[in-house]
């Protein structure tokens, strides 16, 4: 039976590229500002879909953010368990 092991200082190192490429991630609100005096039909639709897909991103990281914490976790203890089995 092939065995598996956990490379713990490996997946930390993945996980920690994750977490900076997600914080490079940066999406800037809609401006109403940037359109200037424009008020016609399709800029206010264009400010609405902008602050959606705002909303959308913000919601990915925040996802993203929680998985990589969640598997931090998970080989944290994936790591003790295998130093207290190796230990006894």
């Amino acid at each position: 039976m092939p065995e598996i092991k956990l490379n713990h200082a490996e997946v930390t190192g993945q996980l920690n590229n994750m977490k900076n490429a997600l914080n490079a991630l940066k999406l800037p609100s809609p401006s109403e500002s940037a359109i200037g005096q424009n008020m016609l039909d399709f800029t206010e639709a264009w400010l609405d879909r902008e602050e959606n897909i705002h909303q959308l991103l913000s919601m990915y990281i925040t996802a993203v953010e929680k998985n990589i914490e969640d598997t931090q976790s998970n080989i944290d203890s994936l790591k003790k368990q295998d130093e207290a089995i190796t230990a006894s």
